[in-house]
């Protein structure tokens, strides 16, 4: 596979497990939860929850019902928390799969009707998901959430006002709705104060090396390092353009490196001609616009040959880095690898 595949991608469990005993040292002792949806943000559902499992993780948070059927076959014991709720037609299921729903509206609490196990998400300020507030004095008499959470909206942004006003809200909510455990902090609320920790923490990004304090030095170990190889190399000897729409010219004497990945795994369009690679610790600009299956990059003065790796998210690289070049987030460079890749999982 090393030798058919264009791209590889290595993911280190054993960092991320180290992210998650960094996780839950900021968290004093309070629990520590893991969130694994979009398949673990892209590096596999089942490897990572395994190694989180191995860490100490023993609640685990997904997006949609068929992400926990599938983790239920991983991880048999795990209480495992379906972010969407008891959607219309899916309660059987999640009794059949011992899923916990979070509850995010009365109708969703009445059709569960004492089904098992549940949370109940209050919509503290982010207007996404979980119940508003005037809708507590209407939930029925003798609810006990086993999670009673919300949502930080701004919560990497340590100087928001509305944190605070989602601490006040979600402490208002503790005191009216019985809950074994009371949950509003992310990755980045983690960080956020003490206050805002209550008593678990659903760490998401973080735990995959995404930094949870912006504008401050990254606490999190980056546990990917996706490697392009080199498929062809080009020498210039006339002025001529290079990739689809000649965006960007050639000056005789330039070399070339075509690389086989482009935005079919995940290496963005937005990229094209902002993107920058490694050879070793030589920085590399992409030039041109990046191709289905290929980019371009700027190997002149260097010593390369086809089936060469050259770095594409490693040590000098990071995921937030190359969303930085990319005008988006971390989260959705992970979550965009593709399928192509031969995966290798260290730990």
């Amino acid at each position: 596979m090393f030798e058919t595949s264009g791209g590889l991608l290595t993911i280190d469990l054993n960092i991320i497990k180290s992210n998650y005993a960094r996780l839950r040292h900021e968290l004093g002792g309070k629990d520590c939860a893991a969130v694994v949806k979009a398949d673990a943000y892209g590096l596999g559902l089942e490897p990572v929850s395994k190694a989180l499992w191995q860490a100490g993780a023993r609640s685990f948070f997904v997006a949609l019902p068929n992400e926990g059927i599938e983790l239920r076959n991983y991880l048999p014991e795990a209480d495992i928390h379906i972010l969407v709720g008891a959607l219309p037609g899916t309660e059987e299921v999640l009794q059949d799969h011992n899923l916990i729903p979070v509850l995010n509206s009365l109708e969703q609490i009445k059709r569960w009707d004492s089904r098992g196990r549940f949370d109940i998400q209050i919509d503290t300020g982010m207007t996404r998901l979980g119940l508003p507030p005037r809708d507590l004095q209407h939930l029925p008499q003798g609810l006990k959430a086993d999670i009673l959470m919300s949502h930080f909206a701004c919560a990497d942004d340590k100087d928001h006002a509305l944190n605070q006003h989602q601490i006040e809200a979600f402490n208002h909510a503790t005191q009216h709705i019985a809950h074994k455990r009371a949950s509003l902090a992310n990755s980045s609320g983690i960080f956020l104060s003490e206050h805002a920790q209550f008593d678990l923490g659903r760490p998401g990004c973080a735990l995959y090396g995404i930094n949870p304090t912006p504008h401050k030095t990254n606490p999190m170990g980056n546990p990917v390092r996706l490697q392009g190889k080199i498929a062809q190399v080009h020498d210039i000897d006339t002025q001529q353009s290079v990739g689809y729409g000649a965006t960007q010219k050639l000056q005789a004497g330039q070399k070339l490196a075509t690389i086989a990945l482009g935005y079919a795994d995940g290496y963005l369009r937005s990229l094209s001609s902002q993107g920058e690679l490694y050879i070793n610790d030589v920085k590399v600009p992409v030039v041109g616009r990046v191709s289905m299956d290929v980019i371009s990059i700027d190997v002149s003065g260097l010593d390369v040959a086809e089936g060469q790796w050259v770095d594409v998210i490693g040590p000098h690289n990071p995921p937030d880095l190359l969303a930085e070049k990319a005008g988006t987030i971390g989260y959705e460079i992970l979550t965009s690898l593709g399928g192509r890749y031969q995966r290798v999982y260290k730990g």
